[in-house]
């Protein structure tokens, strides 16, 4: 059983999610998914998540309402923004800690969710992922 940190990723495309998900486990992260942002709020308000990767372009509720949501509720967890656009609004960029370009690759996201996850435990003394 995996006891590693409690990942939330959020992303309308269930190929891109599966992929991401089987990255973060081989690496002993856990991790729930969510396939839109409301069953992703639903999620970060019921489970002890300890970092988000979001997805900034999706249907319905975008990734930048998402974050400021979470930032209401639980301003100590921090959030991975993932975009393939470049050029993302300013006030978006100021709600999230990171910034992926789905481009990158799963190499690039795994040390981004280390900072993150350092960040967070640098700033709330929680116990540090080997």
């Amino acid at each position: 059983m995996t006891t590693g940190p409690l990942i939330l990723c959020i992303d309308d495309e269930a190929l891109g999610l599966k992929i991401r998900k089987a990255v973060l486990e081989k690496e002993g992260y856990r991790v729930l998914t969510a396939l839109d942002g409301s069953s992703g709020l639903t999620l970060f308000t019921e489970e002890p998540v300890e970092g988000v990767i979001l997805d900034y372009y999706m249907p319905g509720m975008d990734g930048g309402k998402v974050a400021v949501a979470m930032r209401k509720q639980r301003p100590d967890v921090p959030i991975l923004l993932l975009s393939a656009y470049v050029n993302l609004p300013v006030d978006v960029l100021e709600m999230v800690d990171f910034t992926v370009l789905k481009g990158e690759g799963p190499a690039e996201l795994l040390v981004k969710v280390r900072r993150m996850l350092d960040q967070r435990q640098r700033e709330t003394g929680s116990e540090a992922f080997p």
